[in-house]
């Protein structure tokens, strides 16, 4: 058996090489320029925030009173403990919470924002909050017709629109605005 010859090769050179380190190069400095211009010059505004931080407060303010009433109505029986009887106690409940964010959203939208940004936007808010209030009053409808512990279904707008409510009620630091998780299982 023979030996291999081991030889010094030199490192490679030539036009592959370079084009290799100037990508390298490129890619460090677009990466550190991305994360300069993002931690230090980009925008760190809410795209949802509306300017009247007035109007925001007072909208948390009425938020609140109504998660305090509505979480007066919590039942914490377990609904496979009974039947259809309870289930449609259920449906009552979760009707009687729905009145309060009716109520809770309709002052909410007598309050006019100062801003411009604020009265374009608020209203578009309050219209979806509508909407969810239509999905929770039918599914209240469908726990009574079926007696059945049915799940809870609402408007798809690229996502849940909870989700949106609840990213619009952040981005104005108005939690309290936030739709209620209540019907989840």
């Amino acid at each position: 058996m023979a030996t291999p010859i081991v030889t010094d090769s030199p490192t490679p050179t030539g036009p592959g090489r370079t084009l290799r380190r100037i990508t390298a190069l490129l890619g460090a400095v677009v990466f550190v320029g991305f994360w300069t211009w993002a931690l230090f010059f980009a925008s760190k505004e809410a795209i949802n925030q509306v300017g009247d931080r007035r109007w925001a407060a007072d909208a948390e303010a009425i938020c609140a009173a109504a998660d305090a009433e509505r979480l007066e109505l919590a039942d914490y029986r377990l609904l496979n403990e009974g039947g259809p009887e309870l289930i449609r106690e259920r449906a009552d409940i979760v009707d009687r919470a729905t009145d309060i964010l009716e109520r809770m959203i309709g002052d909410v939208a007598r309050l006019t924002p100062a801003d411009e940004k604020g009265q374009a936007i608020v209203p578009m808010w309050i219209g979806e909050y509508r909407t969810y209030i239509a999905d929770r009053r039918n599914y209240a409808e469908q726990l009574r017709l079926t007696g059945e512990n049915l799940s809870f279904y609402e408007t798809m707008a690229e996502v849940p629109i909870s989700e949106r409510l609840e990213t619009f009620a952040g981005d104005n630091e108005m939690t309290s605005c936030a739709p209620p998780r209540d019907l989840t299982m």
